[in-house]
């Protein structure tokens, strides 16, 4: 048994609000950092708790009772936390929805958990989707439990909806003339209560409500700072979304340790953000790292002259580098050390500047981060701390320490938690963290938990001699040949998009002869290469037909091949003419492959890379 994360500082038992009425104590210590009438600003603890009493009351005046559902549909923003926590101290439950959810996913989950309250935070175009408040009442009349829609901007229309500037009024009114009920109703939450309904994204099927306590959230704000991987003079850059469990693990442990929370505008401004604010603390998912190291390598391979031969010349090192490692060995060589001091401390003081230059750590999360670009940052000397978790085990299950990292693993269990590997390689779980269950659903948590509280991940792992986790994939995901041999498909395709051409892959081929991959490429890689070549430069789904597209393709694919078993290489691809998207419906909003959807939608080119096949593996 793995013991108990401690409480800091000797504080009892308690829940997130509670922990945000103790770092209000300190009036004047700023608490987040947004942008607000086009600058950035801070806000003090005090002013978030005194937003979070005023949201609360005019829940409660409104009508909202102990137990109610109430549902966040927005991008994260200060304002999505303070509704959070104010739900919670108004003793109802908080139900998130991804901000790039479709009309029909909201009504689900709003039905489902039978929503009587939702807050929406406007009606601006999202990407390809019309605003948040018409994919509303686009459904609302097929929405029954809902009452009252509060929008975080204006304007507003009918008697359902008003304005969170007309709530807080309420709200602050009410609080005023019961200034003590607050309180109450904070003291009155109970740990067993349930904090949150967090409705799985959903590779195949319907997605599951999964039961969050207040306990739950308590156990990861601890475990968080007993771990230490934020500091509470740590100011973190928060872009997440806020529907998803890695995002409110980082709200936890803010509550918890009390360091900044620098909220970032958007996805698209993270960058530029990154510069403006210099946060020390950037929990991401692996798509962010991929994307900054194939841009490193797609314009470094393409420098002209000296400096282009130089850079591919550095990078040959650093492949033989990787591999040595990945196989336990050091390598070094004059031409490595050379090619570090020329090339690789250019390149770590480009990225540091782009990331603000004051970046100490990084928790990467919510996706396998791929052993090559984890070995890549830490060349750099930067520190990645992949992480593992699932909306079941309220996220943070394990993590790699700051003292002790090991690139390809998802760290040891937080304290508190246990973990097993089943006959079948499964990895299981017990903790604080784990979910009460599934909401409405008593077959599926009859499936997932068992009567003595271990829970079934769907991982496929091992368990090394310091108790660190290495997945190797889902056990729903692994793809088993005609021929018998068990393939991993999320390895291949995490090796794949190292490649700077390839921007998603899914791996196929279960029952099958052989491995194919579908392929979409990077527009911006595309275009660049076409360019370089002096080839024309169309429309996406034009420049993905031309043959210097697919020879690069090729050239990855073959790359990745060589460093497989026969068994695991790919013999067919496909190009698609267009990248997967959640607007298209082929990822996650936590930019998983929906590998269900990916089989119906391109069956027919699925089908045209098996014609005349043969069983070759």
């Amino acid at each position: 048994m793995v013991a108990p994360a401690p409480a800091a500082g000797g504080a009892q038992e308690g829940n997130l609000v509670q922990l945000l009425v103790q770092n209000a104590r300190n009036a004047s210590k700023v608490g987040a950092t947004h942008k607000k009438d086009g600058r950035w600003q801070d806000v003090t603890w005090a002013q978030i708790l005194e937003d979070v009493k005023a949201v609360s009351a005019g829940l409660v005046a409104l009508g909202v009772k102990p137990g109610d559902r109430v549902a966040l549909f927005a991008n994260t923003s200060l304002q999505w936390i303070i509704c959070d926590l104010a739900i919670s101290a108004t003793q109802a439950i908080t139900v998130p929805i991804y901000s790039s959810n479709t009309p029909d996913e909201c009504r689900y989950i709003i039905n489902h958990s039978e929503a009587s309250v939702l807050f929406v935070d406007s009606d601006e175009k999202d990407a390809k989707q019309v605003g948040r408040l018409t994919r509303i009442r686009q459904k609302l009349a097929e929405m029954p439990s809902l009452q009252k829609i509060i929008a975080f901007n204006g304007p507003v229309s009918g008697g359902n909806e008003m304005t969170l500037d007309d709530l807080i009024a309420q709200g602050r009114a009410e609080h005023q003339a019961r200034p003590g009920a607050f309180d109450e109703r904070v003291a009155a939450v109970k740990m067993e209560d349930t904090n949150s309904l967090i409705y799985t994204s959903g590779t195949t099927g319907e997605p599951k409500g999964v039961i969050l306590t207040h306990s739950n959230w308590y156990y990861e704000a601890k475990a968080a700072q007993s771990v230490g991987m934020m500091q509470p003079d740590d100011a973190v850059m928060l872009f997440l979304p806020l529907a998803h469990v890695f995002a409110q693990v980082v709200k936890a442990a803010w509550l918890s340790m009390g360091y900044r929370l620098i909220l970032a505008e958007s996805v698209d401004k993270l960058l530029a953000n990154l510069v403006e604010t210099k946060p020390s603390v950037l929990p991401s998912v692996p798509r962010v790292f991929e994307k900054v190291y194939n841009g490193v390598v797609a314009n470094g391979s393409a420098a002209p002259g000296l400096k282009g031969r130089l850079f591919r010349w550095a990078f040959k090192h650093f492949d033989a580098y990787v591999e040595a490692r990945v196989q336990g060995r050091e390598y070094n060589s004059m031409g490595f050390a050379l090619a570090k001091k020329l090339v690789f401390s250019k390149v770590q003081a480009t990225i540091s500047e782009k990331l603000g230059g004051n970046m100490r750590i990084f928790i990467s999360g919510g996706a396998p981060l791929s052993a090559k670009i984890g070995y890549f940052f830490d060349l750099l000397g930067f520190k990645v701390l992949e992480g593992y978790g699932l909306t079941e085990t309220s996220a943070g299950t394990t993590v790699n320490r700051e003292n002790k990292i090991k690139i390809g693993s998802v760290g040891a269990p937080m304290p508190g938690t246990e973990v097993k590997i089943a006959p079948d390689g499964e990895i299981l779980l017990r903790g604080p963290g784990i979910m009460k269950g599934y909401y409405k659903n008593e077959a599926a948590t009859k499936e997932a938990l068992e009567p003595d509280g271990w829970f079934h991940t769907g991982d496929i792992g091992e368990l090394d001699s310091d108790n660190y986790i290495r997945i190797t994939d889902r056990k729903k995901d692994i793809i088993v040949t005609a021929g018998g041999k068990n393939v991993a498909p999320q390895n291949i395709e995490n090796q794949l998009k190292t490649h700077p051409i390839i921007s998603q892959a899914m791996v196929y081929g279960d029952k099958r002869p052989y491995l194919v991959v579908l392929i979409t490429v990077s527009e911006e890689a595309a275009r660049k290469l076409l360019q370089d070549k002096g080839a024309p430069v169309g429309t996406y789904a034009e420049n993905a037909k031309r043959p210097e597209i697919h020879a690069a393709v090729k050239a990855a694919v073959d790359a990745v091949n060589s460093e497989m078993p026969p068994y695991s290489t790919v013999k067919r691809f496909v190009v698609l003419d267009a990248d997967f998207s959640q607007e298209t419906g082929e990822l996650t909003p936590k930019l998983s492959v929906k590998r269900k959807v990916c089989n119906a939608k391109y069956k027919a080119q699925i089908d045209t890379m098996y014609e005349g096949a043969a069983v070759v593996d």
